[in-house]
C-alpha cells in the first residue's frame, strides 16, 4: 500500500462529509440505537423568549434514547436573575418527561451555569480541567423521576 497523509489547516467541507457518513454507517452498523435516532430522527425542543417582539434568550434541546439533551441555553444580561431561566429549564424538563424522557444531559463551563445547574439537581459526571486554560469544562446529568 502507498498510502499518503496530508495536513489540511482550513476547512474541507468534501471530507467532513466523507467523515460524517463514515462514522454514522460505522455506528449504524454496531448500535441498533443509532440506526433507530436516524431513522426516526430526534424530537426538538425549543423555548424562545420575547420582550417587545425582540427575542432576549431561550433554550435549545432534543429527547431522544429517554434523554433530553440541553444543546444552547441563554439569556440577555437584563433579563437574568429574574426566575426565567428557573422556568425555562423547567418547562424543557417537563416537555421532554411528557415525551418519556427520565434523564438530562448538559455541558457548561466553570465560568457559565454549574452552580445554577446543581441548584436545580444537576450532578457533575465528567471534568475536563484547564479547558479552555484556567477554566473547565462540565458534563452534568439530572434524573427527572
Amino acid at each position: 500500500m502507498n498510502y499518503h497523509v496530508e495536513v489540511l489547516l482550513e476547512h474541507h467541507e468534501a471530507f467532513v462529509t466523507f467523515l460524517n457518513t463514515s462514522l454514522r454507517e460505522f455506528n449504524n452498523e454496531h448500535s441498533f440505537y443509532h440506526k433507530e435516532i436516524r431513522k426516526n430522527g430526534t424530537s426538538p425542543i425549543n423555548i424562545i423568549v420575547s420582550d417587545n417582539d425582540q427575542w432576549i434568550g431561550g433554550l435549545t434541546a432534543e429527547v431522544y434514547w429517554g434523554w433530553l439533551e440541553i444543546n444552547k441555553f441563554w439569556f440577555s444580561q437584563q433579563y437574568r436573575r429574574q426566575g426565567l431561566g428557573d422556568r425555562l429549564l423547567s418547562q424543557a424538563e417537563a416537555t421532554a418527561s411528557k415525551m418519556g424522557a427520565t434523564k438530562a444531559l448538559l455541558t457548561t463551563y466553570d465560568f457559565q451555569a454549574r452552580s445554577f445547574y446543581e441548584a436545580r439537581g444537576y450532578q457533575v459526571v465528567g471534568e475536563i480541567k484547564d479547558y479552555p486554560p484556567g477554566s473547565s469544562y462540565y458534563t452534568m446529568v439530572k434524573y427527572l423521576v
